[in-house]
C-alpha cells in the first residue's frame, strides 16, 4: 500500500498543481475583469457628469453673447421731388422700406434690390399748406400723422398685404387713412402745429400738438369701430365725436419745445424743452390737461437731444448732447404721489444722441450719435451689447424692423445703410439674475421671477434670487425636522434599543426611502395643509407638550419600571403616551382657539403680528420632506453607530464612563465621518427634491424666509416651465442656467462634505 501510494502521490501533486494553477488563473482573471469593470463604471460616470455639465454651458453660454451687426448693403435715395425724410420704417420681414417726407410723399422702395422704388403716394394736403411737424404712434400701430401750417393734421398707416401668386410671396404696399381722408382740424383759430403726436386705440384716438404760440391743444375722436383695422377707408366717411383740450404752456419766454410724446393709453403727455427740463400732463380729461410734475432730466449745462418711449410706453429713453441714455418711468413716493424718477443710465457713446429707436417687442433699443456711432442697448438688463460705427457721415434717421433683426440709417448724404443684427438674448446678465432689479412700475428694485405675459409689452423678470432662496429654504426647514429625529432615532435605535425591536424598527423606517415622492406632496398638498391650517394651535401644543410628556414618563418609568425587565423597550412604551398626548393637543385646539384667537389663529397672526399665511407653506414642505429625508439620514447614521468597534465602549465603559459618556465621547465621535456624510446626502436629496416642493407649496417665487409662506425652487421651477418654454429662446435657456447652478452647488456640497469626511475619518481613526 505505500509502494502504491508513494508511486501515485506525484501523480496527484501533478494535478492538484494543475487544478491550483486553473483556480488562480480563474480568480485573477476575476480580479482583474473586476478591476477592469469598476474602472470602466467609475469612468463612465465621471465621463457622464462632464458631458452633462459641458452640455448645460454650451446651452448657457450664448445668454452672454453680445450683439453684432453686419452691413447688408447701402444704396442712395436721394429725390428732388419726394423731399427729404421726416421718418423711415420697415416691414416685419425686412423686405420692403418707407420714407415719409417733407413733400408730403410716402415712398416704398424695396430693401432687396438696392433701394428700388415700388410706389410713391402723394398726401392729400392743400395747396399752400406746408407741412410743420411729424408724430409716430405706438410702433404696433403702423400709424403716423402729419401737423400742417393751418392748425390741421393728417392720419395715415401703411399697410402691407402679402398674397401668393404661383406659391411665391408677394408684399404689396398701400396706404390707408384710418381717421378719413380729409384733415382732422386740431386748432380752430389755424395756428400752425410745430409739434405733434398721436395714438390710436380700440375705440377712442387722441391727437396732442403745441402750436407755434406756445399753446398745448388736444383731439379726442371716437368711434364705434375700430381705427386700427386694415380695411381700405379713403373713401368711407366717418363720423366722430369730438372732445378738446387746450392749456397754456408756462415756458420761460426763451425757452423752446423740442419733443412732444403721448403714451399709448392716451392719459400723459410729455414735453421736452432746450433747458434740459420734461413736463408731464395728465390728460385722461381731455377736455382740461394737467400739468403734474415739471423736471430737470440732464446735467444744466448739457441739452436733451432725443426722446423716445420704450415699448409699453412706460418708460422715457432721454438721450443728451454727452452722450448718455437715462431711463425714466413714474414711481409712487411716500405720499402715493406719481413722480417721474431716473431709474438708470447708459453712457457707451461720446458724442450726442440724435436717434433712439426702440424694439416692437422687447425692452431693448438702439441709439444713434452725432459721430455715426450706433449703440444696441437691453434696458432691463442695463447691458450695453454693441457700440459699432456704421458712417463717417452724421446719421439723421434710424429704424428697427419689428423683429429686431434688421436696422435702417440715413445719413446727412442721402444715403440708406442697411444693417443685419443678431441679438438673441439681450434680457440676461449678471445683475438681472442675480442683483435687485428695478423694473417698470415697481416702487423699488426688487428681486422677481416672472417669465412670462400674455402682453408684448410684458418686460421679462429673470432673477434667480427667489428661486435659490426658495430652495435653500425649503431644504433648511426640511432638514430642521429630519436632522433631530433622524440622527437621535439612529442614536438610540443602534446603542439603546434592544436587538429585537432594532431589527424591526430599523427595517420599517429604511423601507420608507421607497415611497413615491409624488405620493407625499400629494398627501401633504391636498390632506396635511387643510388640516394643519385648521388644528395649527393643535400642532403648535402639540409641540409643547410633547417633549415635557416625553421627560415626564421617562422621569417615572425610572421608578415603575426598576424591577422589571424592559431595558430597551422603553420606545414602545412611549407610543401610547405620544398618541394620547397628539389627539389631546389637536382636541384642545378648537375651544382654546375660540377662546384666544377669535376662533381663526392664522388670521390673527396676520392681523396682530403682521405674519401672513398660506395653506400651502414652508412648515407643509419642512414635515413632507423631512418624512423624505428621514430614512436616508437614519439608515446612514444608524449604521455608522452601530458600525463603531464594540472594544472601544467596552473599554470606556469598563473604565469608569457611563453609557451616555460613552455615546458622546466615543460613539459619535468615531462615527461622526459617516454621521456627516448622511446629513449632506440628506440635505443634497433636499435640495433636489421637486415633486414635494412642487405639490405642497404655491409655488410662488417670493423671499420670505416666514415658515408660514410660500415658495419656488430651481428644480419646482424648471418641473413647472420646462415643458412649455419654446426651444433656444431666453427661457429655455435660462431655465438650464437654473439646472446648471442646482447640478454646481449640489456637486460643491458633495464635494466640501468629502473633504470634511476625510478629515473627520482621519483625526478620529486613532480612537
Amino acid at each position: 500500500m505505500n509502494s502504491i501510494s508513494q508511486e501515485s502521490s506525484p501523480v496527484l501533486s501533478a494535478l492538484n498543481n494543475h487544478t491550483t494553477k486553473r483556480r488562480r488563473k480563474w480568480r485573477m482573471f476575476k480580479d482583474k475583469l473586476a478591476k477592469y469593470s469598476m474602472t470602466v463604471g467609475g469612468m463612465s460616470v465621471i465621463m457622464a457628469i462632464c458631458l452633462i455639465f459641458f452640455y448645460l454651458l454650451y446651452v448657457i453660454l450664448p445668454l452672454f453673447s453680445s450683439a453684432s451687426i453686419k452691413e447688408i448693403t447701402s444704396f442712395s435715395i436721394a429725390s428732388s421731388s419726394a423731399g427729404d425724410t421726416l421718418y423711415l420704417a420697415a416691414e416685419e420681414k425686412s423686405e420692403i422700406g418707407v420714407r415719409f417726407t417733407t413733400n408730403g410723399h410716402v415712398v416704398f422702395f424695396n430693401l432687396k434690390a438696392t433701394g428700388n422704388i415700388i410706389s410713391d403716394t402723394v398726401l392729400p394736403i392743400p395747396e399752400n399748406v406746408a407741412i410743420t411737424s411729424f408724430g409716430v404712434a405706438d410702433k404696433a400701430t403702423n400709424v403716423v400723422a402729419f401737423g400742417l401750417s393751418n392748425g390741421r393734421a393728417v392720419v395715415v398707416k401703411p399697410v402691407y398685404e402679402v398674397s401668393y401668386p404661383d406659391d411665391v410671396r408677394v408684399i404689396t404696399p398701400r396706404l390707408s387713412y384710418p381717421l378719413g381722408k380729409e384733415a382732422i382740424v386740431i386748432d380752430e383759430a389755424g395756428r400752425a402745429l410745430v409739434h405733434l403726436d398721436v395714438q390710436l386705440g380700440e375705440e377712442d384716438n387722441t391727437l396732442v400738438a403745441v402750436t407755434d404760440d406756445f399753446r398745448l391743444l388736444l383731439v379726442q375722436a371716437t368711434n364705434e369701430g375700430s381705427f386700427l383695422d386694415d380695411e381700405d377707408d379713403e373713401e368711407e366717411e366717418i363720423d366722430f365725436e369730438y372732445i378738446r383740450g387746450e392749456l397754456s404752456l408756462s415756458f420761460a419766454a426763451e425757452n423752446e419745445v423740442t419733443h412732444l410724446l403721448l403714451d399709448k393709453e392716451q392719459r400723459l403727455v410729455y414735453i421736452a424743452d432746450n433747458d434740459g427740463q420734461i413736463s408731464r400732463f395728465d390728460v385722461s380729461d381731455k377736455s382740461s390737461p394737467e400739468l403734474i410734475q415739471r423736471i430737470h432730466v440732464v446735467n444744466y449745462e448739457q441739452k436733451i437731444t432725443s426722446v423716445a418711449f420704450l415699448t409699453g410706453d412706460i418708460s422715457l429713453l432721454i438721450g443728451d448732447s454727452e452722450g448718455r441714455i437715462s431711463q425714466w418711468f413714474p414711481v409712487r413716493d411716500k405720499n402715493n404721489n406719481s413722480v417721474l424718477t431716473k431709474i438708470r443710465e447708459f453712457h457707451a457713446q461720446s458724442a450726442a444722441i440724435v436717434g433712439i429707436a426702440s424694439e416692437e417687442r422687447r425692452k431693448g433699443f438702439v441709439a444713434m450719435d452725432s459721430s455715426g456711432k450706433v449703440g444696441i442697448y437691453h434696458s432691463t438688463a442695463h447691458r450695453t451689447l454693441s457700440i459699432e460705427s456704421i458712417s463717417s457721415n452724421r446719421l439723421n434717421h434710424i429704424a428697427i424692423t419689428p423683429r429686431a433683426d434688421t436696422l435702417l440709417f440715413e445719413d446727412n448724404q442721402a444715403n440708406l445703410h442697411l444693417w443685419a443684427v443678431h441679438n438673441e438674448h439681450p434680457e440676461v446678465s449678471i445683475s438681472a439674475l442675480w442683483g435687485k432689479v428695478w423694473y417698470e412700475s415697481y416702487e423699488k428694485p426688487d428681486y422677481v421671477w416672472q417669465s412670462s405675459s400674455a402682453s408684448s409689452d410684458f418686460e421679462p423678470k429673470f432673477s434667480l434670487t427667489p428661486l435659490a432662496y426658495g430652495t435653500f429654504k425649503a431644504a433648511f426647514y426640511a432638514m430642521l425636522i429630519a436632522i433631530p429625529l433622524s440622527i437621535l432615532g439612529a442614536i438610540y435605535t443602534a446603542y439603546f434599543m434592544a436587538p429585537k425591536m432594532r431589527s424591526i424598527v430599523k427595517p420599517s423606517i429604511e423601507i420608507m426611502a421607497a415611497l413615491p415622492t409624488v405620493i407625499l406632496g400629494f398627501i401633504a398638498g391636498l390632506w396635511l395643509a387643510p388640516v394643519l391650517e385648521q388644528n395649527l394651535l393643535g400642532f403648535f401644543t402639540a409641540l409643547l407638550l410633547l417633549p415635557i410628556s416625553v421627560f415626564i414618563f421617562g422621569y417615572i418609568s425610572r421608578f415603575w419600571f426598576k424591577f422589571r425587565s424592559v431595558d430597551g423597550w422603553q420606545a414602545a412604551l412611549l407610543i401610547p403616551v405620544i398618541i394620547l398626548v397628539t389627539w389631546f393637543s389637536f382636541a384642545i385646539s378648537p375651544p382654546l382657539e375660540l377662546f384666544l384667537f377669535n376662533g381663526n389663529l392664522p388670521a390673527w397672526m396676520t392681523a396682530e403680528l403682521g405674519i401672513s399665511f398660506d395653506q400651502r407653506n414652508a412648515l407643509i414642505v419642512g414635515i413632507a420632506m423631512g418624512l423624505a429625508v428621514i430614512p436616508t439620514i437614519f439608515s446612514m447614521t444608524e449604521d455608522a453607530i452601530f458600525g463603531v468597534p464594540k472594544h472601544l465602549t467596552i473599554g470606556s465603559l469598563a473604565l469608569g464612563a457611563t453609557p451616555w459618556q460613552t455615546m458622546i465621547k466615543v460613539v459619535l465621535l468615531t462615527a461622526s465621518p459617516g454621521i456627516f456624510s448622511a446629513i449632506m446626502i440628506g440635505m443634497g436629496r433636499a435640495v433636489g427634491e421637486t415633486m414635494i416642493v412642487l405639490m405642497a407649496t404655491g409655488n410662488t417665487p417670493i423671499m420670505d424666509f416666514n415658515i408660514f409662506e410660500g415658495l419656488r425652487t430651481l428644480s419646482a421651477n424648471l418641473a413647472v416651465e420646462m415643458p412649455e418654454t419654446e426651444v433656444a429662446s431666453t427661457h429655455y435657456r435660462v431655465l438650464f442656467l437654473a439646472g446648471f447652478v442646482l447640478f454646481v452647488f449640489t456637486f460643491v456640497i458633495n464635494t466640501v462634505a468629502e473633504v470634511v469626511r476625510h478629515r473627520l475619518r482621519k483625526k478620529y481613526s486613532s480612537l
